[in-house]
């Protein structure tokens, strides 16, 4: 039976491996999301990260999911840094099967998330250029790749944390949604042409300053439609500007970076469809924040709540090609009554 990682168990399970390294020892736990139990570790000197996946999640709903997800995120974060500009990921430092659970260097100290600084109203549009252009580097470099398809192109992770606690529970919560939704969920599985990593999402990106944003948390990667996760970005942007209203057109002019720099590395034959697939997926997602099993946690006040479902009904039903109309859709939701 796998170990249950603590910080109070962490030290003793890091002697037996020969990891601890002796002296001074301080382990805490970080904000793993809702899937992973995430720990800090200092020992003589060395800072580094543990991740363990959870079998079930910390959601009210009954969420499910294979803790295996953990090899894979593994592997994906190899491959990454082959991909990706030296430092963009975390470097993997060994990993234990048997446990669900991997090593990986850790940020610098002073690092923090870069949803803290958005919720904090630091909005920079450099941030969001070079996190469009490291998600342009990651489906320009496995557009069409077989060793990816082969390695990743196994969808059942991706409908476990993805598709069926996001997509299927809005169709089943608003049944007249259902079909478009459906029709989406299909389309888009269809559609397996790069790596996805699933999870592009403010929370995921260590930022210091101007320096160069590191991406964490590859659980969900797989291969598939690229356009989840623009939108799966641009939605957090969205959302924001529920929380912050006067801030939506700096919230916006951040979607709108962000999308430019990573569709003008997209292959040619992306073009067609791109924000059109994005701006779908991108009213789901929107509607999941708001009646999902997961929904956000700064959007509490029910008024506000409702504003940010009727655009996302708007968005899947209306079915915009271009991301314009959603971007206008939520400024005028959240102008002054």
């Amino acid at each position: 039976m796998a170990i249950e990682l603590t910080e109070e168990n962490c030290a003793a399970y890091l002697a037996a491996r020969g990891e601890s390294g002796g002296g001074k020892f301080r382990a805490r736990e970080l904000g793993g999301g809702i899937s992973n139990r995430v720990l800090w570790i200092e020992s003589a000197g060395r800072r580094f990260v543990l991740k363990q996946s959870l079998d079930r999640l910390r959601v009210a709903d009954e969420w499910v999911a294979d803790r295996s997800r953990i090899f894979r995120e593994v592997d994906s974060l190899r491959d990454a840094a082959r991909i990706l500009p030296a430092g963009a990921v975390p470097e993997v430092l060994w990993d234990d099967r048997p446990n669900y659970l991997f090593a990986m260097s850790a940020a610098e100290p002073e690092a923090r998330t870069w949803k803290d600084e958005l919720l904090e109203g630091e909005f920079r549009p450099s941030t969001a250029a070079a996190v469009g252009a490291l998600l342009g580097l990651l489906i320009r470099d496995t557009w069409g790749g077989p060793e990816f398809q082969q390695r990743y192109g196994d969808l059942t992770t991706f409908h476990q944390l993805r598709v069926d606690p996001y997509y299927r529970a809005i169709a089943r919560r608003h049944p007249d949604l259902a079909a478009p939704i459906q029709e989406l969920i299909a389309e888009s599985t269809a559609r397996q042409v790069c790596l996805v990593h699933g999870d592009w999402s403010p929370k995921n990106f260590l930022v210091r300053g101007d320096s160069a944003p590191m991406v964490i948390d590859f659980e969900v990667v797989h291969y598939g439609d690229p356009s989840f996760d623009t939108a799966f970005c641009i939605n957090h942007f969205l959302l924001k500007c529920f929380r912050r209203p006067a801030d939506t057109g700096r919230l916006i002019e951040l979607a709108l970076v962000f999308y430019t720099w990573a569709a003008g590395l997209l292959p040619p034959e992306a073009l067609g469809w791109f924000e059109r697939a994005t701006a779908r997926h991108l009213g789901c997602l929107l509607l999941a924040r708001i009646d999902g099993k997961s929904p956000v946690e700064y959007l509490a006040e029910e008024t506000v709540r409702e504003r940010a479902r009727r655009t996302a009904r708007r968005i899947i039903l209306e079915r915009p090609d271009d991301l314009g109309w959603c971007y206008q859709w939520v400024a005028e939701e959240v102008a002054p009554r």
